[in-house]
């Protein structure tokens, strides 16, 4: 991803199925490529050399069973050439920084439309004459789009790449925002934000596989700690900017603002990122190869050889969900980022219940109150290489392979801070005391966020490398419908408690799920080595990046 990616590599030669391709050894080759493989759309007797390698000639000679007779042809599969420039890999740094930069901002952006809106509900109430309840549907039917998007983003950007999902999705998106904007009725207000969900949901799906088809291994924790933090700054900042947006121009503008930034953004992702997905850069290529010589043997693996429809219908839809009701691992993990997911949107309610409802503020000067959460999101961001040079030194203790257990550590430490923000929330949201207490509570919970999902989506891979993809599916698909549904209620659940009690409830769950990280890091290698699903492969495989969850 959600916002939630992958940030490691893992075993992808290993297909869903457990089992290992048959043309996939290990090489020591230096001209070997970590690239991001489709091995989800392709049978197991696929030839993954041609994603893998950089070849000297440009392709690798094979031979694939007819489908009509199964007599064996020669094709040549098209590979990346050394130093081949159109490898995304090899670009300048500058390109892959612009492209990371505006894959974050496209980030930091459907964010922040998904939180923009919560400034000003009650104008929403006051035009349409309908019930509060039904005003934050804005809120629920958007987020909503984030849990079905990916089940549909995923495998069309593995058949087709990243670029035509960017450029087709986030147009829709965008285009959706016009009619909210501009409805005369609730309905046709909810039924744009519900497309807008599904429409701004891609790029939260892809990215991480975006970025690992430009940055090698070894580059990738800066990139990734650059990133991490666009998610989570939109919400924080959507309220604060449309705080002010509402206060003097109307609910309205709400939704003009999310087209002028959303409009811009789409118009130098057109213009100015390139597909980065090796498969799809390959498919072009040996099109045009077999255009310019006449030359049919041209080909690459995905023409070849691909998974039957409703084995490939079942990995990317069933598989989940297997995932997430058969391994007590994937369903705690999930459960622990649903209930974190879920405070962060409701917060969007709340902060406006005790600084509205509690202290008479307007929605500008409340929008103010989410900086703290901004700032520890940023300073969790830029603690990011921090952690990633402490894996390093496990990696070197460990021989290179350290357990999954391994990226809980940061988990351990960073669950604390959430259940500290909360009760310092709950405790001092008095009307009578001091604004700063709420305010200051938000610090450190945005500050745990990142390190809490980062640590979960690596733990997730490291431990289901070749199931990587359906297991954060499974996460992103619960987690995204239980955000939606939080909104619903906490307005009610503070009414019915009071602000302390309330802010206190969500403390506790949260304080509960922090015996989480340490249940896995003690007892995680026993629970795996019962797993049906969990990935056990030999050391020395070859590996590559699973992506698209």
């Amino acid at each position: 991803m959600s916002h939630e990616t992958i940030h490691r590599t893992a075993s992808g030669s290993t297909l869903n199925d457990g089992k290992q391709p048959h043309h996939a050894p290990a090489y020591e080759d230096q001209a070997e490529e970590d690239l991001v493989l489709p091995t989800r759309t392709l049978s197991r007797e696929a030839n993954l050399d041609e994603y893998r390698k950089e070849t000297q000639t440009g392709n690798i000679p094979t031979e694939h069973a007819s489908p009509t007779d199964g007599h064996l042809e020669k094709y040549k599969l098209v590979t990346f050439t050394v130093d081949d420039p159109e490898n995304p890999k090899n670009w300048s740094k500058a390109k892959k920084w612009w492209c990371t930069l505006m894959i974050a901002f496209v980030c930091f952006t459907v964010a922040f439309n998904s939180a923009v809106v919560t400034a000003d509900i009650r104008g929403i109430n006051e035009t349409f004459h309908v019930s509060e309840e039904v005003s934050l549907l804005t809120i629920t039917l958007f987020v909503v789009g984030f849990g079905i998007g990916p089940m549909i983003f995923a495998p069309l950007s593995e058949l087709y790449g990243r670029r035509v999902l960017y450029v087709t999705t986030l147009l829709i998106g965008v285009i959706f925002i016009i009619p909210g904007a501009v409805a005369k009725n609730i309905g046709t207000l909810l039924v744009a934000r519900a497309i807008d969900g599904i429409g701004f949901s891609a790029p939260m799906t892809i990215v991480g596989g975006t970025l690992a088809d430009m940055w090698r291994n070894e580059e990738r924790g800066v990139p990734m700690a650059a990133f991490s933090a666009a998610p989570f700054l939109g919400p924080a900042i959507g309220p604060l900017v449309g705080g002010f947006i509402s206060d003097h121009l109307g609910w309205r503008w709400l939704y003009w603002i999310q087209l002028i930034l959303s409009g811009a953004i789409y118009a130098l992702m057109v213009l100015t990122v390139p597909e980065t997905y090796a498969p799809t850069i390959l498919l072009k290529r040996a099109k045009k190869l077999r255009k310019e010589t006449g030359d049919h043997t041209y080909v690459t693996e995905q023409e070849l050889d691909r998974r039957p429809l409703p084995e490939t219908l079942r990995v990317f839809i069933f598989r989940p969900f297997q995932l997430l009701f058969q391994e007590l691992i994937v369903f705690l993990i999930t459960m622990y980022m649903s209930v974190l997911y879920g405070l962060l949107y409701m917060f969007f309610v709340a902060f406006p219940i005790v600084y509205q409802g509690g202290k008479g503020w307007s929605a500008s000067d409340t929008g103010l109150m989410f900086i703290p959460l901004a700032i520890g999101v940023l300073l969790s961001a830029a603690c990011a290489p921090i952690v990633n040079r402490h894996y390093k030194t496990l990696c070197e203790k460990h021989g290179g392979i350290p357990p999954p257990e391994a990226r809980l550590i940061p988990m351990m430490v960073s669950c604390w801070f959430i259940p500290l923000g909360l009760f310092i929330f709950a405790w001092t949201s008095y009307p009578h005391v001091h604004w700063i207490g709420p305010c200051l509570g938000g610090f450190p919970i945005g500050f745990g966020f990142i390190f809490l999902y980062n640590s979960a989506n690596n733990y997730l891979v490291d431990s289901y490398q070749h199931q990587a993809a359906s297991a954060l599916a499974a996460k992103t698909c619960l987690r995204s419908f239980w955000g939606a549904g939080v909104v619903l209620f906490t307005e009610q659940m503070y009414a019915r408690l009071g602000y302390e009690w309330a802010g206190s409830l969500l403390a506790f769950i949260a304080l509960g799920c922090c015996a989480i990280p340490y249940l896995f890091y003690f007892k995680g290698a026993a629970i795996r080595k019962h797993s049906k699903y969990a990935y056990s492969g030999e050391p020395d495989a070859v590996k590559n990046e699973v992506s698209n969850a």
